[in-house]
């Protein structure tokens, strides 16, 4: 994990796919960037026709113009962190990876001396358990892993990396996120927010996981907060990354910026019935605290 930023408003770009209903991808990021006092960018991997109810089509932009765009950002403005959402194909998948290499964003530091923070959010399965990449993406992005600082993914994301069934309880799924961990050497956010075991009914209780270094491992850390009963939930995944990576690059270690980032959601998911927006899984109210 990078240095803080010595900008006092850091940097932060959104490498995602688009959501016109505002509540995902990288609107969400934006919004998420923003209410954490981070300066919102964006490269856009997909066109997404979507809306609270579904997703309609998408289209893929060529990867010569993804490069452009990237190359774009980074050759003019200084990064403080990265957030990646969904990447879609191999092609963009590699794209993005040849990018970060020749910048040198996947060693230790950039010319400046300070390595931008990276997140990844895997958009790999969809909460309905539906697989969203091919074979050929799957495993892409499984080797871009150890590029990133930390991954945010759900509870059949984390289990397709592992290369297991997702898991019924907070046990399993800590046991999976060890293994990505400890395979990709990056920190894993395995969030509970899908098991639906006794304890999942009343609170969600997401865990630091981190990769054994050494022989030795980080003592895992555990975050409970109530569990809002809504069906404005669109979104909230992207929105949770895009907030940590934005608050890592404000100087926060991953401990002291998840809660929060949880108390924050808490509030957007509360304040979401305030909003109306679409007749589907409707978005959460990302400046909650700030309009209160």
């Amino acid at each position: 994990m990078s240095l803080p930023s010595p900008r006092s408003i850091p940097n932060i770009l959104s490498i995602a796919g688009t959501d016109p209903t505002g509540g995902a991808g990288i609107q969400a990021d934006l919004k998420s960037f923003a209410a954490h006092r981070g300066y919102g960018m964006c490269v856009v991997t997909a066109l997404v026709a979507q809306n609270t109810q579904g997703v309609r089509g998408i289209h893929l932009p060529p990867a010569s113009f993804l490069r452009a765009q990237l190359d774009a950002v980074s050759d003019d403005v200084a990064l403080d962190a990265i957030k990646i959402g969904m990447l879609g194909t191999e092609e963009i998948i590699t794209t993005v990876a040849e990018w970060l290499d020749a910048l040198g964003l996947s060693g230790d530091h950039d010319d400046a001396g300070i390595r931008p923070v990276l997140v990844l959010d895997p958009v790999m399965v969809a909460t309905s358990g539906d697989r969203l990449l091919d074979a050929a993406a799957e495993s892409a992005l499984i080797h871009f892993l150890h590029r990133a600082d930390l991954i945010t993914p759900n509870v059949p994301e984390l289990a397709l990396l592992a290369g297991t069934e997702p898991a019924t309880d907070p046990a399993g799924l800590i046991s999976q996120a060890r293994t990505v961990a400890d395979a990709h050497q990056v920190v894993v956010l395995a969030k509970g927010g899908h098991l639906d075991d006794a304890s999942a009914k009343e609170f969600v209780v997401d865990t630091l996981v981190y990769p054994e270094q050494s022989g030795a491992r980080q003592e895992e850390e555990q975050f409970l907060s109530p569990r809002i009963h809504t069906q404005n939930t669109h979104g909230t995944g992207c929105s949770v990354s895009a907030a940590l990576a934005t608050l890592a690059a404000r100087g926060h270690s991953w401990s002291t910026a998840l809660p929060v980032v949880k108390d924050w959601m808490t509030a957007a998911l509360q304040d979401s019935e305030r909003l109306d927006v679409g007749k589907g899984h409707g978005p959460i109210q990302h400046f909650a605290q700030l309009w209160r």
